[in-house]
């Protein structure tokens, strides 16, 4: 099961490899285009990999890479020529390869003449299908080998691959070409200054039989998945900014999440938000509700979607090899798993301890947005689900505080974000021992019994509301009396097995800041550690101090700096009134990503900002990855303290952006059942198309505390006031 770590991976994808992603197929190649064997490289379809190779020669010389480009998440054009065997550096044979990834492969394979005679060329393609696991390549394990047959018919070549009695194939339609063994050959003649082309495809085939062709475009010229998106980009909000730099990070913030999006198989009307690519482009309860509600400002049916789908997978018994119980919020979904390499052939894992209190902190800003009331209440009982799981299973030992301690040798040693083997350590280097509390998972239960209250005094259950609140206020005096180190000026990342406070200085204590669950007079110390040299890399704020006995800078969780995170602290800082620090933290990330072309991937290292000027690349960071796609889009709403509340008739806006953003135009943005345009010039906001009974307040935005507050004073005064939160 060590497939289930993040940090498990195969190694480099190799320099200037090429990531495609749509819904859940994913392509990875090198920068030639080629998918090379013996590299986490493929064409993976439903976590198998159905190519693994896909190489291309001209005359038996390989394509020698000149430029890859990425037209958008699931298109690119790789450029390459093919060198000259007479010594001379000029080719005039150029390889044109346009990509595109769907429920397959579709690729334009053309070779330009440059010169001025006829070249006569043979093009090999060839082909391989090992039909490996998803997490086999991930961790470089390919252990079964699958007994494989070929067969050419009518322009197709078919692979069929058979282990044990599991059937899979892949059908290469590959038009005017000699197959034989494991190559496509092509004996052509390219014209003097001119070219040569054929498409190539390539599709699944479970049982053998041909695939159907792959979609070609049609009269309007566009592919699926240009129409798809086409109407993602019709439904999100358009945006200008005076710093382009930052207009094209959000741009490509957007262009990444659409295509990270997914259908759930069984109600294909609700689309959520995969993890991320290569590895995860699937369902996370984690992940992908982060990433949705980050994503709330430019589409909130995502979150709705999510906790849709998430319900519909809670658990409802015990399970040790899944660590599956009841009105537990799944871990990942995995859509593959006839191999029974991972949790005995199941396909839900549940091994995360914050994935259901987020769901209900979920449930809870989804209820602001304006859903239809029918639409929250067919949640409710998942909801309830949800927080009886935190009282009966999540408080493992009675103590008040949420723990986690996997159920089997095989599931994830820690069960928070830092779900690395060594991502929750004392300030010595020295390991925790579980069962471990994480102050982060504290706060997400904080929020989360706050959030079912709000719902429930709406609702007029007031008893439910007031036993919720009174588990919300008890949490919080006992975090801050258990968790707070007070001669270190900061909150234990955890607390262990024997009740210890595990006292490494660590980015999770910014969560807390979110969530509102530090209290106000040690929010200055918690501010000034987390900006401090030893936190905050010029780049972004580190996961683990640099004086720690565990930090290394390239690490997966102990001293790298990751977009969502800090994007999480940002919000929190400006929940306390941080306003200069959340600044600083928003422009390292958006000059971060400039050094990515506007992408901020899944994580980089933690070397100063001082000590080499550009961020240094972790290895094998997810690129796309949805709660780094996401961390844009939250870091500019927090910064606009933009925050509709539906239900109350307002919406929050009193902008603190910085200067050098300068000013920001939004339209087509969501809000309820309509769409508005936002302002920003300078720190002046305006709004245009509020829907009846809505109003602009300035001021902070309202928080869930503030919310359940308000709801009880309405049902005790039995009356709406004219203006709810202030």
């Amino acid at each position: 099961m060590a497939g289930w770590n993040a940090d498990t991976a195969a190694g480099p994808l190799g320099a200037g490899s090429v990531t495609l992603v749509e819904g859940s197929s994913f392509c990875i190649s090198s920068s030639n285009g080629d998918i090379q064997a013996g590299r986490p490289h493929g064409l993976f379809v439903a976590d198998v990999r159905i190519l693994s190779i896909w190489r291309v020669t001209v005359d038996g010389q390989a394509l020698e890479p000149l430029t890859a480009e990425t037209k958008e998440p699931f298109r690119a054009a790789f450029v390459a020529r093919i060198p000259r065997s007479d010594g001379y550096a000029d080719s005039p044979l150029i390889v044109e390869r346009l990509r595109e990834v769907g429920a397959g492969l579709q690729e334009q394979l053309i070779v330009h003449n440059y010169s001025q005679e006829p070249a006569e060329c043979v093009i090999v393609l060839e082909v391989g299908a090992d039909y490996a696991d998803l997490f086999e390549v991930k961790e470089a394990r390919v252990r079964r080998r699958w007994e494989e047959t070929r067969e050419a018919d009518d322009q197709m070549l078919t692979i069929r691959g058979s282990w044990q009695d599991l059937r899979k194939g892949t059908a290469i339609h590959v038009p005017g070409a000699d197959v034989s063994g494991k190559t496509v050959r092509y004996r052509v003649s390219v014209p003097a200054h001119g070219q040569w082309s054929t498409v190539l495809t390539v599709l699944p085939t479970d049982d053998g039989a041909h695939a159907p062709a792959f979609a070609h475009s049609e009269g309007d010229g566009l592919s699926p998945r240009d129409r798809r998106r086409r109407e993602w980009v019709a439904k999100i909000p358009v945006l200008q900014v005076t710093n382009r730099s930052v207009e094209r990070t959000l741009r490509r913030s957007y262009d990444d999440l659409g295509a990270l999006r997914i259908e759930d198989p069984q109600h294909p009307e609700r689309v959520v938000v995969a993890a991320g690519a290569p590895w995860f482009m699937t369902l996370f309860g984690r992940d992908s509700l982060w990433a949705s509600v980050m994503a709330m400002p430019v589409d909130p049916s995502l979150a709705l979607g999510t906790l849709q789908t998430l319900a519909d997978r809670q658990g409802t018994v015990v399970d040790p090899m899944t660590e599956e119980e009841p009105g537990k919020i799944l871990h990942e979904v995995r859509l593959d798993v006839s191999s029974g390499l991972s949790l005995g052939g199941k396909s839900n894992y549940y091994g995360s301890v914050d994935a259901t209190p987020l769901f209900l902190m979920v449930l809870g800003a989804v209820s602001r947005w304006g859903f239809a009331a029918d639409t929250i209440k067919a949640l409710l009982p998942h909801a309830d689900r949800a927080v009886d799981w935190i009282v009966n299973y999540g408080d493992k030992d009675g103590d008040g505080f949420v723990e986690y301690q996997r159920l089997n040798d095989q599931g994830l040693v820690n069960q928070g974000w830092k779900d690395s083997w060594d991502g929750i350590n004392f300030a010595d280097g020295t390991l925790a021992e579980p069962p471990i509390a994480l102050c982060e998972v504290q706060a997400y239960v904080y929020v989360a019994y706050l959030s079912r209250a709000w719902l429930a005094y709406d609702a007029g259950d007031m008893a439910l509301g007031n036993d919720l609140t009174d588990r919300a206020a008890r949490l919080k005096k006992q975090f801050n009396e258990q968790f707070w180190i007070p001669e270190r000026g900061y909150y234990a990342i955890a607390l262990d097995g024997r009740k210890r406070q595990v006292d490494a200085c660590a980015s999770n204590m910014g969560h807390c800041l979110l969530q509102g669950l530090i209290d106000e007079d040690k929010a200055p110390q918690v501010a000034a550690h987390l900006m401090s040299p030893e936190m905050f890399s010029g780049w972004g704020v580190r996961t683990l101090a640099s004086n720690m006995g565990a930090y290394n800078p390239a690490s997966y969780h102990n001293g790298s700096v990751w977009p969502h995170d800090n994007a999480i602290i940002a919000a929190g800082l400006l929940r306390y009134g941080f306003v200069a620090e959340a600044q600083r933290i928003a422009t390292g990330m958006m000059d971060a990503a400039e050094f990515s072309d506007g992408r901020l991937p899944e994580l980089f290292c933690g070397f100063s900002r001082d000590h080499l000027a550009t961020p240094v690349p972790y290895p094998t960071a997810c690129s796309p990855q949805a709660w780094s796609a996401t961390a844009p889009i939250q870091i500019v709403s927090s910064l606009m303290r933009y925050d509709p509340v539906v239900s109350a008739g307002g919406v929050w806006l009193d902008p603190v952006l910085p200067q050098s953003f300068g000013d920001l135009h939004i339209s087509n943005a969501p809000l309820g059942n309509g769409r508005i345009t936002i302002d920003i010039a300078g720190s002046v906001p305006s709004i245009k198309g509020l829907p009846p009974g809505m109003a602009l307040h300035r001021g902070h935005r309202p928080w869930m505390s503030e919310l359940v507050e308000e709801a009880v004073r309405r049902r005790v005064n039995a009356r709406p006031t004219s203006n709810p939160l202030r």
